[in-house]
């Protein structure tokens, strides 16, 4: 089986080339990625727990989804596909906001990603794929923002990142993503795209 290959962009997500997976996390080689946020009618996000054996942040409470496109996949269809793949589940998806952001990370690995936020809304329990999440648990924006805060260790780093960023103002209780013309600034860290659509 061939290495995954992720798509190498600069500061305004214009493509630059392609990259194998691995070589471009260690090289901290900025590319796109995109993180999934699902929440249900009552405004509670989908979190899943990493599984143990991924090959970084293991083991930590993430988002609903994440992953990278691949070299001529549009992005809003990888979003889906990984979705599909982790959770179990298809729900529609729209793009609420992007930033960019590095993270070290363990195993001499950095996280270096001009990362497409999109949400969604979904009733019911996903299906997870065991290989890629070990738990998921709804919780509230205020539970989420509680357990960053007291627990970041528990938590991914771009989940901290997306969700504590001015780019986060203008969530509704039914989960909707404030318009990106809204965003200022983003937290320390990371950088909020604001792009006319």
């Amino acid at each position: 089986m061939a290495a995954e290959q992720l798509i190498l962009v600069d500061a305004d997500d214009r493509e630059l080339g392609v990259g194998e997976k691995m070589e471009v996390h260690r090289a901290g080689a900025l590319h796109r990625a995109f993180s999934v946020f699902v929440f249900d009618g009552r405004g509670r996000l989908l979190l899943q727990k990493r599984a143990a054996d991924k090959y970084h942040s293991a083991g930590l409470w993430s988002n609903t989804a994440c992953g990278h496109p691949r070299p001529g996949e549009v992005t809003q269809a990888a979003a889906c596909r990984r979705l599909r793949e982790e959770m179990g589940f298809d729900c529609e998806l729209r793009e609420a906001f992007e930033f960019l952001y590095r993270a070290e990370l363990d195993g001499a690995l950095v996280e270096h990603e001009y990362d497409h936020v999109f949400v969604g809304t979904h009733e019911g329990d996903p299906a997870p794929d065991p290989s890629e999440v070990a738990e998921w648990r709804w919780v509230t924006m205020g539970e989420l923002l509680r357990g960053l805060s007291d627990e970041p260790h528990l938590y991914s780093r771009w989940l901290k990142l997306a969700v504590e960023g001015e780019h986060w103002r203008g969530f509704a209780a039914q989960g909707v993503v404030g318009e990106t013309a809204e965003v200022q600034r983003g937290a320390a860290g990371s950088a909020p795209i604001n792009r006319e659509r």
